[in-house]
């Protein structure tokens, strides 16, 4: 659940820093807010990784499946 809330707040103020820099230097600099979203992306990469590659996602999912078959030995 954090990775989903970590990449939405990541995409909507990404998304403002955009609309601020066409509203007012588009025309004359450069895409700065490509270095906050550049930054900001390798660290939502790492998260990714951390949560579903990483050893915590796949042990999180044989609990869950454990717990469901137990449940199911339940007269």
């Amino acid at each position: 659940m954090g990775f989903f809330i970590h990449f939405t707040v990541y995409v909507m103020v990404n998304i403002f820093f955009m609309f601020i820099w066409w509203l007012n230097y588009a025309e004359i600099s450069t895409p700065w807010f490509l270095f906050i979203t550049i930054g900001w992306g390798i660290g939502i990469a790492a998260h990714f990784v951390a949560v579903f590659v990483g050893s915590g996602y796949k042990d999180k999912m044989i609990q869950k499946e454990f717990e469901r078959l137990k449940s199911q030995e339940k007269p």
